[in-house]
């Protein structure tokens, strides 16, 4: 009895061995343990490094007057942080080492979040790059700047696809050809979408407005523009809703672009009452254009075309025309500019030039009244 639980025994102990040294495809269960403690470890240098090693290269960064590093670098940590993981993932493989297939699976594993790392790298990097090179601006304009960098993120997930693709056996080559027909099948039916991608690139490439302008189409759309985008250009209205304009429209229509303004105009036609005589009238008209030459919130007449003169002789008025810039094109500026305008021009009139404004009316002449007066009627008592 004894003998028979003593060869029980050593089976179980032998069953127990088996199990630990081939616990999973042939590998002993204390490398198993051992490979999930390595990654372990390297999760907890990343942790380290996340802390110390980024934060202390965030604050070299800080110390630059260039501000285009700090955010270079800020964007960057996240790959960064990914680094550990693959560390992790390759020393744990290189200690268990299963077989050649899982050693084969598991290199291209590395591979690719290898390769995925370098790209989404580049792929951050490119925000912060499209906002710090300023210079180029000049030459190409901010939306075609931020067009380039869009295109070459498409780019870089593009190639970065491409190369994990090679990787896993996938050839690249036949698929793009395949997606090239299947691409001109699409472009039969996408004609408007190439149509507004043309029209885009033409509004950039002429320069006809920026971001941030207040531009107007005749029956299409008036107000501000906050993005240039692949297919439509959005455009926020004065009441504030949002309009999103095909590039086409654009590209084809005649645009206003009124903040590219040199100066802000007002043009009125000013009314006096026709017992105005000559005298007045001059006080009138010299006074307003002294106004004008004097006041440096509007532009000289060297610079731009500047009248006060008698127009016409209205219906029921003497007409001035007032033809004038001021230098600001802002709105708000311009209104306060125009109102104090309208004020002293009141001024002049009633109080300089003595006479008063008109303002539509008829007069009846009556040659004669008839001989016989009428009747007069009276109504009879309750």
């Amino acid at each position: 009895m004894e003998k028979n639980i003593t060869e029980d025994l050593k089976v179980f102990k032998d069953l127990v061995t088996d199990v630990w040294t081939h616990g999973f495809m042939g590998v002993d269960i204390g490398k198993l343990i051992t490979a999930l403690l390595i990654f372990s470890a390297f999760l907890l240098i990343r942790g380290i490094f996340s802390r110390f090693a980024l934060k202390h290269l965030r604050h070299v960064a800080s110390k630059t007057k260039n501000k285009l590093d700090d955010k270079i670098i800020d964007a960057l940590i996240p790959p960064l942080k990914f680094i550990p993981i693959i560390l992790g993932i390759f020393f744990a493989n290189q200690y268990v080492s299963i077989s050649e297939d899982v050693d084969e699976f598991v290199l291209k594993v590395e591979r690719s979040l290898i390769v995925f790392t370098i790209f989404w790298a580049f792929h951050r990097a490119c925000t912060p790059l499209s906002h710090g090179i300023k210079k180029l601006e000049d030459i190409l304009t901010s939306e075609m700047m931020s067009w380039l960098f869009k295109a070459l993120k498409v780019l870089i997930i593009f190639l970065g696809a491409a190369i994990i693709l090679e990787i896993w056996g996938i050839a690249v080559a036949p698929l793009l050809a395949g997606l090239g027909l299947f691409g001109a099948a699409v472009a039969l039916g996408a004609q408007d979408l190439f149509k507004n991608l043309i029209g885009g690139m033409t509004i950039i490439a002429e320069k006809r407005f920026h971001a941030g302008e207040w531009i107007a189409v005749d029956g299409i759309v008036e107000g501000t523009v906050e993005d240039i985008g692949f297919r439509s250009t959005k455009v926020r209205r004065f009441d504030k809703a949002p309009v999103h304009v095909p590039n086409s429209n654009l590209s084809d229509a005649a645009v206003t672009n009124f903040s590219r303004m040199t100066h802000r105009r007002i043009k009125w036609k000013i009314g006096v009452v026709y017992k105005t005589d000559v005298q007045q009238l001059q006080i009138i008209r010299d006074g307003i254009m002294d106004y004008l030459l004097n006041n440096d919130a509007f532009a000289k007449p060297d610079q731009v075309s500047t009248f006060v003169r008698v127009d016409s002789f209205n219906a029921s008025s003497i007409d001035f025309l007032v033809y004038c810039f001021t230098n600001t094109t802002n709105w708000g500026e311009w209104l306060e500019i125009k109102e104090a305008f309208a004020m002293k021009i009141k001024h002049i009139v009633e109080e300089e030039a003595k006479t008063s404004f008109a303002f539509p009316s008829q007069s009846i002449y009556i040659e004669s009244m008839p001989d016989e007066a009428p009747e007069v009627f009276v109504p009879p008592k309750g």
